[in-house]
């Protein structure tokens, strides 16, 4: 075994006493304890092969897909985080050579940030293994396993817009 250790999880903990426990709980708790692993070991690879902060490949990976760069409102949008938190990540990134920032034309208060060429270039060799990485994590499922599970978290993401909708009325 190597030097990582897997810690004991609350889905665990509720699998034990699964009369303490209703099945949509060990479920939700099932989910969170699949997204912690797989979202932890990608941190990891991140950090030991480029030296990456998961939010600085994520701000990557928003302005790879608009070529001509976004606000930073929009990028604050798309990745749920605050202006300010956005703020340092993105200057980190300039300091470093992998973003531009200019005036926006249409609005001078607003500012848009794009990739650099070498920003660019960086951040598509760390999503190529990336892609690898997830592949690896999810090899055991076959590709009818996929396609079920792609389905039932759909359904579970309208049921859970659902709930949140009907409790906003």
């Amino acid at each position: 075994m190597d030097d990582r250790m897997i810690p004991l999880d609350a889905e665990t903990k509720a699998v034990e006493m699964p009369e303490h426990h209703r099945d949509e709980l060990r479920l939700w708790l099932r989910l969170l304890t699949c997204t912690t692993l797989i979202e932890g070991e990608v941190r990891r690879r991140l950090r030991e092969s480029f030296d990456v902060t998961l939010p600085r490949f994520d701000l990557m990976a928003q302005l790879d897909k608009a070529p001509d760069g976004m606000t930073l409102s929009d990028l604050s949008r798309r990745m749920m985080v605050s202006n300010g938190n956005l703020t340092g990540l993105v200057d980190r990134l300039m300091a470093s050579g992998h973003l531009d920032r200019r005036v926006s034309s249409t609005d001078r208060r607003a500012q848009v940030v794009s990739l650099t060429e070498a920003g660019r270039a960086e951040f598509r060799a760390m999503a190529a293994e990336h892609e690898g990485w997830i592949a690896e994590l999810f090899a055991d499922l076959t590709p009818k396993d996929q396609k079920d599970l792609m389905r039932l978290l759909a359904k579970t993401k309208g049921s859970a817009r659902r709930a949140i909708v009907g409790d906003a009325s």
